[in-house]
């Protein structure tokens, strides 16, 4: 029976999710809905498959994926998500996921696309597998992803999207205000931002917040 652990931030799909799956040959060993907690939880129980959700508070879906691809062997991966967009789509695929299914998909469609992924195979979505066929046929058609940013500098950049001040990014990373101050104002010359606002906005269009997420 594969062991699977779920993040999502929304309660209720998650929790609905985790009573499917038990009632479906799968255990569910863990379930969490921010990417920071879950990371460290994930790390330390090992399951074979992991479903997250592409925007998380705190870390989101993309940068935990990246660190639990580094940090692990042999986990299977599926995105759930419900914000469609070529480059966040693009960077999981690099970033080590194995399929991708839209939050408007159907209980048995998500069933399907798990078995496949616990079997070793790789799934898309219909809208999903669209996009990339879209992207692969004009690759010019999406912007390059800003993978030039640190992974502090990204973490704080969503932190900073979500409405923390400085010091509260200080004390959830564990670093110096001084430090933060640095990843922050690096991260806005690389990016060419000038305010809040513009992160905020950079990070909703980039698909690493959700509305609901900012403070």
């Amino acid at each position: 029976m594969n062991r699977v652990y779920i993040v999502e931030d929304q309660t209720t799909i998650r929790e609905m999710l985790a009573d499917i799956l038990n009632r479906n040959n799968y255990s569910v060993v863990g379930q969490c809905g921010n990417g920071q907690d879950a990371l460290r939880e994930i790390i330390e129980i090992q399951p074979d498959i992991v479903v997250i959700d592409a925007k998380l508070p705190g870390l989101n879906g993309l940068e935990l994926l990246r660190r639990l691809n580094r940090q692990m062997t042999g986990g299977r991966y599926l995105i759930f998500s419900a914000f469609e967009n070529p480059v966040l789509v693009k960077d999981m695929l690099e970033a080590g996921a194995h399929g991708f299914i839209e939050k408007t998909a159907s209980l048995k469609e998500f069933i399907n696309g798990l078995n496949i992924v616990a079997n070793g195979g790789t799934f898309f979505g219909p809208s999903i597998a669209e996009l990339i066929r879209t992207v692969v046929a004009n690759p010019n058609s999406v912007q390059k992803s800003k993978d030039f940013l640190t992974e502090r500098e990204r973490e704080v950049l969503q932190l900073i999207a979500e409405g923390n001040s400085t010091k509260e990014i200080a004390v959830k990373l564990g670093l110096s205000v001084k430090t933060v101050d640095n990843h922050r104002t690096n991260m806005m010359r690389k990016l060419d931002l000038h305010n809040v606002a513009s992160i905020t906005r950079y990070a909703m269009q980039n698909g690493l917040i959700e509305v609901e997420n900012i403070i």
